[in-house]
């Protein structure tokens, strides 16, 4: 048996035991790259090894350690009421700025990982105060930067349009932004009104949770890391229980708010350094937080177990998989047999489902700078238009960034709100993932390629 044919039973084998068993995909998928790699593909284990996804693990762990300091110290609640006053407390208004801000951030040049890395802490947030679905906010954090990343001076745009430029075909820059953005525009009206947007748009936000987001600003961090409640909801009071049992009230010492402000600045310096100079995210995070920890060593108590190391395990071992599954040819082999069909529009229909399911698990920009060469045989035979079959080929491989394998989706994972039943949380976003990846690309298809408007 060839190696990308066992690697694809490996694949499956790894899913089923999964989801019969409580057992961790993540580190299934580690023993699946170890016996994929060195047993049948003869790799040595540094070469395995190298697979592992670095810079992903310390962007994971880097984002939510510093938003698990900027919740301890009472920084996450200053965001929420000043997002709050901006809607005039609209509540149906929030899931919109989020999409729309993401979208901004990413129209201008930002990757989308970055771009969600920012703000779906603040979102979960939102939905965690505001009774919102975790899964309805993570979910516009995440269309939101799909919607923007194929403006023409964004990664991803930059990307598809140089790459068909070189082809030599019919390009549109605009059409492709246009189509990315209006697809997913018009998923987020649908989340919107299945996870429960219209009852939110008789919802205001009362002065009571209000209050709970300002007596939360006013815990000192002692307090707050150490899991605080509040009194009695229906006694109409509001305050602080003391760790100590005693019923006094911990208040903020001025070291919490300096550690406040300087959360503030750090937030600030993160989406200018990783933006605007392209330096890695997770290393930017991840020095913020030191310096956040050294200014307030109260405000970081707690927080590095506050970091979702099961996620972490889940994307890691999932991403060296698919590294493997790249050396042992399986991508190649399943998109070379697409592409000798013989049949142009059957043809752009499987490259779309192969750049949404691999896209799902791996880099989207790297399965469209593989992807879009493949297409190649069957755009010359002028049956199907070269636009069309980009602009759908860049919507499928995208819009599955909800996937929770994906470096979108497992931030959204990771920054669940506490309280939030992670594992349901997870098959959550599995679910809502799976169904993007079966219904996306054939909906792409259908709009954008059989019309041949493009």
């Amino acid at each position: 048996m060839s190696a990308p044919l066992l690697s694809i039973i490996i694949l499956a084998a790894m899913f089923l035991i999964a989801t019969l068993l409580p057992i961790n995909m993540g580190a299934l998928a580690f023993v699946g790259a170890f016996l994929l790699g060195a047993v049948v593909l003869g790799m040595e284990t540094d070469d395995i090894i190298a697979e592992f996804p670095g810079g992903l693990f310390l962007t994971l762990v880097g984002v939510t350690y510093l938003f698990a300091i900027a919740q301890n110290n009472g920084t996450i609640d200053l965001l929420v009421r000043g997002a709050v006053k901006l809607v005039r407390n609209r509540v149906a208004l929030i899931p919109w700025v989020m999409f729309f801000i993401t979208a901004a951030i990413t129209a201008v040049g930002a990757l989308g990982p970055a771009a969600v890395a920012i703000m779906a802490p603040v979102a979960l947030g939102f939905a965690a105060r505001h009774k919102i679905s975790p899964l309805l906010m993570g979910m516009m954090v995440v269309h939101g930067a799909q919607a923007g990343g194929f403006s023409p001076i964004a990664v991803y745009g930059v990307i598809v349009n140089s790459i068909v430029a070189d082809t030599g075909f019919e390009s549109s820059p605009l059409a492709i932004f246009l189509a990315s953005f209006i697809f997913n525009l018009l998923i987020a009206v649908a989340l919107f009104i299945v996870l429960g947007g219209r009852k939110l748009l008789s919802s205001r936000v009362g002065h009571f949770v209000e209050e709970a987001a300002e007596a939360r600003m006013n815990l000192s961090a002692g307090a707050r890391a150490a899991d605080v409640t509040f009194k009695g909801s229906g006694s109409g009071t509001y305050g602080p229980r003391d760790p100590a049992g005693d019923g006094a009230i911990a208040t903020k010492s001025r070291e919490d708010r300096v550690s406040q402000i300087a959360t503030i600045i750090g937030l600030i310096a993160l989406a200018v350094i990783a933006l605007g100079f392209s330096v890695d995210v997770g290393f930017v995070a991840i020095t913020v937080a030191v310096i956040l920890a050294l200014i307030s060593p109260k405000a970081q108590s707690g927080a590095v177990n506050k970091i979702a190391w099961s996620t972490v395990l889940l994307i890691c071992g999932m991403l060296t998989f698919v590294g493997v599954l790249q050396a042992a040819g399986t991508i190649e082999y399943v998109s070379d047999g697409v592409a000798s069909l013989g049949m142009p529009l059957l043809a752009a229909l499987l490259i779309c489902y192969i750049g949404a399911v691999v896209s799902a698990f791996a880099s989207s920009t790297a399965i469209l700078a593989a992807l879009i060469p493949l297409a190649i045989p069957f755009l010359e035979s002028g049956e199907v238009g070269a636009v069309g079959v980009v602009a759908a080929l860049a919507v499928s491989s995208t819009i599955v960034d909800v996937s929770p394998f994906s470096t979108n989706g497992a931030l959204v994972l990771a920054n669940a709100p506490e309280g939030t039943d992670k594992d349901r949380f997870y098959k959550q976003i599995l679910g809502y993932g799976g169904l993007v990846v079966l219904a996306g690309p054939v909906i792409a298809w259908l709009v954008l390629v059989v019309p041949g408007w493009l």
